[in-house]
């Protein structure tokens, strides 16, 4: 795919500046991005300029506000971190933009409108904003509207707490604008837009007894079209189709979606790599693409018994598993996104690379987000990774991938070959300016 790129990227690497979520709008004309010291940024599409009109616009920084703040909760003696787990935005219904954040605990709705324009000419306040005594007010005058410089305002409309127990994992807006669900390990809530006081349990997998206990819900999603599906997927790989029309309690699933396991690739890594990170459904709302530690896999709706289509993301790091369970990376929750037409799929992997697979053609290809590619219209190269034997100039070790360096966060712009890439602090912006498809 050959992609030309812009950059937006904070440049101190400190915790709190790391990326944690990724997220367009419904248009592609803002990005949202969420970090580890609670602050989103949104990142706004200028329009095409009139000297180049077919170049598109780039994006550049709209508004950023603090979120989340740290929090104690006293009665368990635990931090509660700032870092956005999640941002969903809404469909837009007015001129204002309304998204969802999300932090461990408390959810918020945040509504960002624009000002240009100020009103003067006030028949009771002086210039000030102050009364005016009525015994001076002589006459009365229409106000007016001045034009002033453009202001980004953002305002907290509502505040949705205290309805997990354990650290939320996703949250999902539906289809029909009203509702919309959050997940934690054990519980997925259903919420109104207009309610922050009560919220209505959906899925329970809790234990009487936790030690009982054998997996916990990984992510969750709304059907993009119909209002009564959702789907979410646990940890020992299994994703759940729920029917909100069947049982008011969703504890019993309409469709179980599981690959059976293969006894000779059985090992003591086995369940630790099927535990699915992420859960996404198809445009057309036919099919849903998740992704474990080393796969990323595509299901059809109508079929549950294995995925249509599976792809190795990399599968290089089989042998390596043993060390990268001794440095947690085994853990790493990495996610995947379908571009606009459901044809093709990204998802991330170390060494700041992410991959790419055509579902069409099958092909794949493998790019890295970095600052030495990172200048404007610059074509990226397909980078390869090699296991042992012969090497080609531009292939890397396995041995020598930097396992610090990983892309988790990552976004398709929902109808142009536009892509959000989160490395660590920096945010890449790619963007297709040949064609659609990967070559």
């Amino acid at each position: 795919m050959a992609i030309s790129r812009g950059l937006a990227g904070r440049t101190v690497p400190e915790a709190a500046d790391i990326i944690s979520t990724v997220e367009f709008n419904h248009t592609g004309e803002l990005l949202a991005t969420g970090d580890k010291g609670g602050r989103v940024v949104i990142f706004q599409r200028e329009p095409e300029s009139k000297n180049a009109p077919h170049s598109q616009g780039e994006y550049d920084v709209y508004s950023t506000f603090q979120s989340h703040e740290p929090e104690f909760d006293y009665l368990k003696s635990l931090e509660i971190e700032e870092k956005i787990n999640k941002i969903k935005w809404l469909p837009q219904q007015n001129a204002a933009h309304s998204l969802l954040s999300t932090n461990d605990k408390t959810i918020k709705l945040w509504k960002i409108t624009e000002r240009d324009k100020r009103p003067e000419g006030y028949n009771l306040k002086d210039e000030e904003g102050k009364l005016k005594d009525l015994s001076t007010v002589t006459s009365l005058q229409v106000p007016v509207l001045k034009p002033m410089d453009l202001m980004v305002e953002v305002s907290p409309r509502r505040v949705f707490a205290n309805g997990h127990t354990y650290h939320i994992n996703s949250i999902s807006v539906n289809s029909d604008c009203e509702t919309y669900m959050s997940a934690d390990d054990l519980r997925i809530n259903l919420w109104h837009l207009a309610i922050t006081d009560r919220s209505f349990n959906i899925v329970d997998i809790k234990p009487a007894n936790m030690e009982d206990l054998t997996e916990v819900i990984t992510a969750s999603e709304f059907h993009p079209h119909h209002c009564n599906l959702f789907v979410y997927s646990s940890s020992k790989g299994s994703l759940r189709l729920c029917d909100m029309r069947a049982a008011a309690l969703c504890d019993k699933h309409s469709k179980l979606f599981e690959e059976p396991e293969d006894p000779s690739n059985r090992s003591f890594f086995s369940e630790i790599i099927s535990s699915v990170s992420d859960v996404k459904f198809s445009h057309s709302g036919r099919y849903m693409l998740t992704r474990d530690y080393l796969t990323v896999k595509v299901w059809d709706l109508n079929m549950e018994a294995r995925p249509i289509e599976t792809y190795q993301v990399h599968d290089y790091l089989r042998s390596k598993l043993c060390s990268l369970y001794e440095n947690d990376c085994i853990f790493d929750k990495f996610e995947c996104a379908w571009n606009g037409s459901d044809s093709v799929i990204m998802t991330g992997a170390y060494n700041n690379f992410f991959r790419m697979f055509d579902r069409n053609t099958k092909r794949d290809v493998t790019l890295e987000a970095s600052r030495e590619s990172s200048k404007p219209r610059a074509v990226l190269k397909p980078r390869r990774v090699c296991v042992g034997g012969k090497r080609r100039r531009d292939d890397i070790s396995v041995d020598s991938l930097d396992f610090t360096k990983k892309i988790l966060h990552t976004a398709w712009h929902p109808a142009e070959n536009i892509i959000a890439i989160a490395a660590t602090n920096n945010l890449y912006i790619f963007q297709d300016k040949v064609n659609s498809e990967m070559h």
